[in-house]
């Protein structure tokens, strides 16, 4: 997270580029700046949290290689949870619509997780 600022770097990956946009309006509501695929190598992005669409083959692999990273994940997705995308440990997993204040509190408790220092996440 950004020190001087406490602007914390959230990439968003969601399929539908309305539900996007809005997700990316909420974030930056919030305070944050969100991160998109198309401006970010995901190898490379220096990002503090993610919210990802895990419906597809490409979000489940973007969330592989962030969660490799140690960022936490925030799934958003209109399709039930699976055992898979449990094993990637999201913080919180919003089933489509959901109200706003639960991805506040979500990103909230994922930017608190990445704070924590590493022996206390174990």
């Amino acid at each position: 997270m950004c020190q001087a600022t406490g602007v914390a770097r959230i990439f968003v990956f969601e399929p539908n580029a309305d539900v996007g946009s809005l997700l990316e309006l909420v974030i930056d509501r919030l305070g944050h700046e969100p991160v998109v695929p198309d401006t970010a190598d995901v190898e490379q992005a220096e990002v503090d949290a993610a919210v990802i669409e895990p419906c597809e083959g490409a979000g489940l692999e973007l969330a592989r290689r962030l969660r490799a990273r140690e960022v936490p994940v925030v799934f958003a997705s209109i399709y039930p949870s699976t055992p898979e995308l449990l094993g990637l440990e999201p913080v919180a997993y919003l089933m489509k619509p959901f109200a706003l204040y639960a991805l506040e509190r979500a990103l909230a408790d994922a930017l608190r997780t990445r704070a924590a220092p590493l022996e206390t996440r174990e």
